[in-house]
């Protein structure tokens, strides 16, 4: 059974199909809090099609994809409720609610909306549409649906959870009401794990490992990887500072990782033996989440059924919630 606690957070990914080990310190993230909290995370599916509108053929499969990793990880559906966000229609009418009271200027200030909109039109898309521009109030909507404490996310994204805090406030004050809490970002205390090429991890750039890579697979993306370029020779002293392999020892390594910039600072050891070293402690960290992953694939049901009785939790939380605003709004 699921423990009381008073305390509510929410999040959630879009789904662009699987997961890779960038990601993974939110999920440690994710699993921590929902120890502690109520906790509600969802798939954005809806907010996948802002960008995505002219192709939706993968999304069904991308959240599925992305769930699975998420149990994968160690996420406990025991402990949390795990939805798909298109599936809690709710959503849909406190976003088409909040936009009758939402400046437009609130929507055109957001500063990653003409950043995007730039980056996509340098790819030959216009993404300049009706629901972009409320991609930041459908989010809000997602958030104070649940009124959560807070919201676990990157600090790139306090941008939104202040927008979510306006939307409060000004809903609030105008229907005179206490309903929506100001939550708070819950960010994660973890330094940024670097892409293969030493870039932020992301797969537009092709520079990750994903979460579900086989062995193979990750031995073949570790000896991908950037590492001194002034280093010809094995014995010639190395600078682990600019090195991605030694960055990545940081994280799965952190055992060895001061004997390994000794030794490479000293031309005792070779790129080739570091990265050897790397994709061994890689192998070692996924092989539990391989295992899980395997044994969801096996059981698809299981799968179905965690996110069957997720839907019901949150429409419950969301059928509620929006009684409360219908009548604040005497509607």
């Amino acid at each position: 059974m699921m423990k009381t606690i008073k305390e509510r957070v929410l999040s959630g990914m879009r789904p662009t199909g699987r997961l890779h080990l960038g990601h993974y310190s939110v999920l440690e993230n994710w699993i921590a809090l929902s120890e502690r909290y109520e906790a509600y995370f969802f798939t954005a599916d809806w907010h996948a099609i802002t960008t995505q509108f002219d192709d939706t053929g993968d999304i069904r499969e991308n959240k599925r994809q992305v769930v699975i990793d998420w149990l994968s990880a160690g996420l406990d559906p025991a402990q949390c409720y795990i939805f798909n966000q298109s599936e809690i229609k709710e959503h849909a009418e406190m976003h088409l609610l909040f936009s009758m009271i939402t400046p437009l200027s609130w929507l055109e200030r957001v500063p990653t909306y003409k950043g995007q909109v730039e980056q996509f039109k340098s790819q030959g898309k216009d993404i300049t549409t009706y629901g972009f521009l409320g991609y930041p109030l459908l989010q809000a909507a997602d958030i104070l649906m649940y009124l959560p404490y807070g919201v676990p996310v990157g600090e790139d994204q306090d941008a939104h959870i202040e927008f979510s805090r306006e939307l409060a406030r000004r809903f609030n004050h105008l229907y005179q009401t206490k309903l929506f809490p100001e939550p708070k970002g819950l960010f994660a205390k973890v330094k940024m794990l670097p892409g293969l090429d030493g870039r932020k991890m992301s797969k537009s750039y092709d520079n990750y490992i994903s979460l579900s890579a086989d062995e193979a697979e990750v031995k073949r993306r570790v000896w991908q990887m950037v590492t001194d370029a002034a280093r010809i020779h094995k014995n010639d002293p190395g600078h682990p500072d600019i090195c991605t392999v030694y960055a990545f020892h940081g994280f799965y390594n952190i055992t060895e990782q001061s004997a390994i910039c000794k030794a490479c600072q000293l031309g005792e050891i070779g790129c080739g033996e570091c990265k050897v070293k790397l994709t061994a402690k890689l192998n070692e960290f996924l092989t539990p989440i391989r295992t899980r992953r395997a044994e969801l694939e096996q059981y698809p049901d299981k799968l179905d059924d965690i996110l069957r009785d997720g839907n019901v939790a949150a429409r419950i939380r969301a059928q509620s919630t929006m009684e409360s605003m219908r009548e604040a709004m005497k509607l």
